[in-house]
C-alpha cells in the first residue's frame, strides 16, 4: 500500500489525512501535545465550510448581520434572514476532524516535530524529533510558517498580525457583529461577535503597523471594554498573497502552508476545504500511474486554482486597495454606499466569496459613478 506523511494536525492536515486514507497507509506528524491548541482563529465560518469539513462542531453563537463602523462615525449595517456566519469553538473543530481522520485510518503521532525531508528517485524519507519515516508522499499542512515549504526552496509569504480576546461582556445584539475599519486596524479591521456572556474581540494590522497589541488596547478603551475581565487572549499571523507554489517532487502542501487563505478576511478553512479534494485526487492518479514528480503532482495546484484562484485573486486587488485608502477615503466611500441598492447589495454579502460584490457594483453605473473618485484616489 502507498504511504503518506502529514506534517501537522490542525484542520488542513486532517482533512487531507481523511481523504488520502482512503487508498494511503497515512501518519500525521504534529509537534503539539494534542489538535486544536493553541487556538489562533476568530472561529466565525459559514454554514458552507460546516457542511464540507463533514463534522458538527459546537456551535457558540449564529451571526446574521454586521454594523460596520466607518472613522468618521458612520456605520452600515448588513442582514439576511439566512446566517452570515456561525462562531464555532476552534478546539472542538480541530480535535473533531482529528478524530473524523483517525476512524478513516490516519495514525497520529504528537509531540513529533518534523525535523526536514530527502527527495529520492523513489521515496520521500522524512525526518522527525522520533526517527525517520519513509513514505511515497509528503503533505506540508504545518501552518502560516511551514517548514515544508522553506523544504520545497520557497520564500515565505507576506504576513498580516492579528490578537483577539474573549471578554466577559454581554452585547445587545446577539445576532450582530460589529467591525471597524480604517487606522483603528492598519491595513485591515476589528471585530467584536458576540456569543452569550462573552464578547470576542480582535484585529489584524499590516505587518508594518507594529505589535497588534498596542492597537487592541486603544480599540478597547475605544469601545469601552478596556478593564473588562479577560477570560482568554490569543495571537498570531496569517498569511496573505498565496506562495510560490504549493507542489513539488513527492510533495503538496494544503492550508496556510499553501497560502490558501481568503485575503478581506484572514480565512482559511473555506479555501482549504475546497482545495482538499484536488489534492487527494492528484495523489491517487499518482499512485496509479506510479509518478510522484512534480509534473504529475502539479494537476493539484491548476485544480485548485480553477475552483478558488479567481476569488483570491480578486481579494487580494481589494485588499490592495482598501490598504491605500486614508479614513478620510473610507468616509467617502461609507457615504457613497448609503444607498437603498447599495445596502440591497451588500446584505446579500458572502463571507467566503466577498468580491461578488464588487462584480455587482460595476454591473451598476450609478454605484459603480459613486464609487469611482474613491477608487481613483486609492490606486493612484
Amino acid at each position: 500500500m502507498a504511504s503518506a506523511v502529514v506534517v501537522g494536525g490542525g484542520p488542513a492536515g486532517s482533512m487531507a489525512a481523511r481523504l488520502l486514507a482512503e487508498r494511503f497507509d497515512v501518519t500525521v506528524l504534529d509537534s503539539r501535545a494534542t489538535s486544536g491548541k493553541p487556538v489562533q482563529c476568530t472561529g466565525l465560518i459559514t454554514e458552507e465550510t460546516v457542511r464540507m469539513s463533514g463534522i458538527r462542531p459546537d456551535i457558540l453563537n449564529t451571526i446574521y448581520g454586521a454594523k460596520v463602523h466607518f472613522p468618521g462615525g458612520g456605520t452600515i449595517s448588513v442582514s439576511s434572514e439566512r446566517p452570515k456566519g456561525i462562531l464555532v469553538d476552534r478546539h472542538d473543530f480541530d480535535i473533531r476532524m482529528a478524530d473524523a481522520a483517525r476512524d478513516a485510518g490516519a495514525e497520529y503521532r504528537y509531540s513529533d516535530k518534523y525535523c526536514g525531508a530527502g527527495i529520492l528517485p523513489d521515496k520521500v524519507s522524512v525526518s522527525s524529533s522520533r526517527g525517520k519515516i519513509d513514505a511515497d508522499l509528503l503533505i506540508g499542512a504545518d501552518g502560516h510558517t511551514s517548514s515544508v515549504l522553506r523544504d520545497m526552496g520557497c520564500a515565505a509569504p507576506r504576513f498580516v498580525r492579528g490578537i483577539q480576546v474573549d471578554i466577559k461582556h454581554r452585547m445587545e445584539d446577539q445576532e450582530t457583529m460589529e467591525l471597524r475599519v480604517g487606522s483603528v486596524a492598519p491595513g485591515f479591521f476589528s471585530w467584536e461577535i458576540p456569543f452569550g456572556e462573552y464578547t470576542r474581540v480582535g484585529l489584524c494590522t499590516r505587518w508594518s503597523a507594529g505589535p497588534p497589541s498596542d492597537h487592541l488596547g486603544r480599540l478597547l478603551r475605544r469601545i469601552g471594554l478596556d478593564g473588562k475581565e479577560v477570560t482568554s487572549k490569543i495571537s498570531g499571523k496569517i498569511p496573505v498573497g498565496g506562495v510560490e507554489r504549493t507542489f513539488g517532487d513527492r510533495i503538496m502542501l494544503i492550508g496556510d502552508a499553501a497560502g490558501q487563505v481568503k485575503p478581506v478576511s484572514g480565512g482559511g478553512l473555506y479555501p482549504m476545504l475546497k482545495a482538499a479534494p484536488y489534492l487527494a485526487s492528484a495523489a491517487f492518479d499518482a499512485m496509479d500511474e506510479g509518478d510522484y514528480s512534480s509534473v504529475k503532482l502539479s494537476a493539484y495546484e491548476k485544480g485548485w486554482k480553477k475552483e478558488i484562484g479567481r476569488e483570491l485573486k480578486m481579494g487580494c486587488a481589494m485588499v490592495r486597495m482598501y490598504r491605500r485608502m486614508s479614513d478620510e477615503d473610507l468616509d467617502r466611500a461609507c457615504r457613497a454606499a448609503d444607498t437603498p441598492k447599495m445596502l440591497s447589495i451588500l446584505d446579500e454579502i458572502d463571507l467566503d466569496a466577498p468580491s461578488e460584490v464588487a462584480r455587482k457594483m460595476l454591473r451598476h453605473p450609478m454605484l459603480a459613478f459613486r464609487f469611482l473618485p474613491t477608487a481613483l484616489r486609492a490606486v493612484i
